[in-house]
């Protein structure tokens, strides 16, 4: 069987780290030109895994280890990429479009140019991408991002005191819903449960497998209980101490339940 190594890549700093097979020798933390669906971008190696027998045909390419050269070329386009966002939105405001763009990026090999922007509509960009085209002479990609993907880019802090997870290249936006909230006991109050983005916390999806396991063994609050106390009606429930308060005739008495979780 033959040995594969295969390389976790990020583009930015905390970012999503994406898979690349490569015939090369390279190192933690060392730069790479990978190739990638919208041309060569430089990127940096977070974790190399040995594989055998891998199908590296379904994965792209490293093309290298990054020179010096590699690397200034890469620090020119992000000088590039910051006047083609002041450019664009100058000919954004030109054209009234109601649209706020976000940031401008070059490919390592300049062959295209995506822009991210916000707007509360569609918007009819092709004059913004025709000019574009005409000062920079290469394709250009205008992508529409949400309130999620904007708290991405900037960063920030969240009501934990941490950094946003989204900047910490967790991804769990697709499978948040409000019943996560509900299934962990946490008042639905809009400033508890939002996020810098306004959307809802992404930690909310970290614990519910967990929460929804220990709920399993424990009552409703309302629910009607027999105990050694007589019988009586569920106040509360305590979800992670595995336990619920119990009012029998004006009494509350608090009630372990032993978890039957495997």
């Amino acid at each position: 069987m033959k040995m594969n190594k295969i390389y976790g890549v990020a583009f930015k700093d905390n970012g999503k780290v994406y898979n690349f097979w490569g015939d090369i020798e390279a190192k933690i933390n060392e730069k790479v030109i990978v190739e990638t669906e919208k041309g060569q971008q430089l990127g940096k190696i977070t974790k190399i895994s040995e594989i055998y027998d891998v199908d590296t045909t379904m994965l792209k390419r490293i093309l290298r280890v990054a020179t010096q050269k590699d690397y200034d070329e890469y620090l020119s386009s992000l000088a590039i990429s910051a006047k083609a966002l002041e450019k664009a939105r100058i000919i954004a405001q030109e054209l009234d479009l109601e649209m706020h763009i976000i940031d401008a990026s070059f490919t390592f090999d300049r062959k295209q140019l995506l822009l991210n922007f916000l707007a509360n509509e569609r918007i009819d960009f092709r004059e913004l991408v025709k000019r574009l085209a005409a000062i920079y002479h290469t394709r250009i990609e205008l992508r529409q991002i949400g309130v999620r993907d904007k708290a991405k880019e900037i960063g920030g802090i969240g009501p934990c005191g941490r950094k946003l997870c989204c900047t910490q290249g967790i991804n769990a936006a697709d499978s948040i819903s409000i019943n996560m909230a509900k299934n962990q006991n946490i008042a639905l109050n809009p400033n508890k449960i939002n996020g810098c983005c306004g959307r809802l916390l992404c930690c909310l999806a970290y614990e519910d497998d967990e929460y929804t396991l220990c709920k399993k063994d424990l009552p409703e609050v309302g629910n009607f209980m027999m105990s050694e106390y007589g019988k009586g009606v569920v106040e509360s429930v305590n979800i992670l101490k595995s336990e619920y308060t119990i009012k029998v005739d004006d009494n509350l008495y608090t009630i372990a339940v032993p978890s039957k979780r495997s």
